[in-house]
C-alpha cells in the first residue's frame, strides 16, 4: 500500500477513533474494545514478529489490574504512580515466567503461558491480598494531584492514548536493529543464531514488552471498572486475544486494532442477539461462544493471513494489474505466457 494512503487511512481511523467517544452515551463497550486493541499489539509482537506462541496473556493484564488494586486500595499509593507501576509489573511477571518457559517451543510455550493464567487466578481466589476469592473493591478514581479523572469519556481517550504509544513503540522496535533479528527468529532459530541474534534475549524482551502493553491495559482497566477480581480475567478473554490477532493478521501491528474493533462488534451482536425473546437464559454464554468458533473458522477459511495482510495484498495486486487484480507475473503465466517467454 502506497505510503500517502496508509497514512490517510490512519488518519481517517485516528479522527473517527477520537469522535466516536463525544457520540456515545455509554462507553463502557469503547473502552474495554480499545484496550483489547493495545492488549492484542503487544500479543502480535510476540506471536506475529517474533513467531512464539501464547494463550496467557490475561496473566499479564491481571498483574496491571492487581498492581493498580492491591496499591491504592491495601497499600494507599497515589492512583497515578499505581498506574505508572502497571506495565512495570507486567513487564516483570513476563519476565520472570519467560526465563524458564521461553526454553520451551510451540504449543508446549502456549500451555505454559496459559498454566500462568491459571496460577494468577488462584492466586486472585485465595490469597486475601489479592482479593481472595471476592475481589478488591473501590479502588479510586485515577488522579493528578488534586484533579481526579471522573466520567467515562477521560478514560476513553486515556485508552486511545494508551493504544496510539503501544503502535508507536512497536512500529519502532519493529523497524530497528533488533526487530530485524526477532523478525529473523521467527523464520528460523537456527539461521538467525547463525547471524548472530541472541534467540533466548530476544524472545525474553519481546515477551516483557509484550507484557507491559498488556499491564498497561490492565491498570486502566482497573481504574475504569472499579473492581478486579478471578472472574475479571477468564482464560476465555485471553483465547480470544489470540483469535483477535488471527483475524486481524497476526504479523501486522495494524492487524491487532482492526482483529479487536472487528471481534469486540461481532461478539457485541452476538450479545444483542441472545437477549431476543423466547431464548432461554443460556443463551449469552451460547452465543459468546459460537461468536469465536464461527469468527475464527470463518476467517480461517476466507483470509488465512487476517484481514489487514489481505486487504493489502489484494490492494497491491490490483495496483500492479488493475486489469485482473493479479500481480504481474501471474497474470503474464496466465493470460500471456508466450509474451512472458518472449520478453525474457
Amino acid at each position: 500500500m502506497s505510503r500517502w494512503l496508509s497514512r490517510a487511512a490512519v488518519a481517517l481511523a485516528t479522527t473517527i477513533a477520537c469522535l466516536v467517544p463525544l457520540m456515545a452515551t455509554d462507553l463502557t463497550f469503547f473502552v474495554q474494545m480499545t484496550l483489547s486493541a493495545v492488549i492484542v499489539t503487544g500479543l502480535c509482537l510476540f506471536m506475529g514478529f517474533a513467531g512464539q506462541a501464547s494463550l496467557g496473556q490475561g496473566a499479564f493484564v491481571a498483574a496491571g489490574g492487581l498492581a493498580v488494586a492491591v496499591t491504592t486500595v491495601q497499600l494507599g499509593m497515589p492512583p497515578l504512580l499505581a498506574l505508572l507501576l502497571s506495565p512495570v509489573l507486567g513487564a516483570l511477571l513476563a519476565a520472570v515466567v519467560g526465563w524458564p518457559l521461553l526454553r520451551l517451543r510451540g504449543h508446549y510455550l502456549a500451555f505454559g503461558t496459559l498454566a500462568v493464567l491459571m496460577l494468577v487466578q488462584v492466586m486472585m481466589a485465595t490469597v486475601p491480598l489479592f482479593g481472595g476469592g471476592t475481589g478488591i473493591f473501590g479502588i479510586p478514581a485515577l488522579s493528578v494531584g488534586p484533579f481526579a479523572v471522573t466520567g467515562q469519556l477521560p478514560y476513553a481517550y486515556l485508552a486511545l492514548a494508551l493504544l496510539g504509544v503501544a503502535l508507536i513503540v512497536s512500529r519502532n522496535l519493529v523497524r530497528s536493529r533488533f526487530g530485524r533479528g526477532i523478525r529473523a527468529l521467527a523464520g528460523s532459530e537456527t539461521a538467525a543464531a547463525s547471524s548472530g541474534v541472541p534467540i533466548f534475549r530476544s524472545k525474553l524482551l519481546v515477551f516483557a514488552v509484550s507484557g507491559a502493553l498488556a499491564g498497561a491495559a490492565g491498570g486502566i482497566g482497573a481504574f475504569f471498572t472499579p473492581y478486579v477480581s478471578q472472574d475479571t480475567y477468564p482464560p476465555l478473554a485471553s483465547f480470544g486475544y489470540v483469535i483477535m490477532a488471527v483475524i486481524g493478521g497476526v504479523g501486522s501491528l495494524w492487524g491487532g486494532v482492526v482483529g479487536a474493533v472487528a471481534l469486540s462488534l461481532w461478539l457485541q451482536l452476538m450479545s444483542i442477539l441472545s437477549t431476543l425473546p423466547g431464548l432461554p437464559d443460556t443463551a449469552a454464554s451460547i452465543f459468546q461462544y459460537a461468536g469465536y468458533g464461527l469468527a475464527l473458522v470463518v476467517f480461517l477459511l476466507l483470509m488465512p493471513d487476517g484481514i489487514v495482510p489481505s486487504v493489502q495484498r489484494a490492494w497491491e495486486g490490483r495496483r500492479t494489474d488493475p486489469g485482473g487484480g493479479l500481480p504481474r507475473d501471474a497474470s503474464a503465466l496466465l493470460h500471456g505466457g508466450r509474451a512472458a517467454a518472449t520478453e525474457e
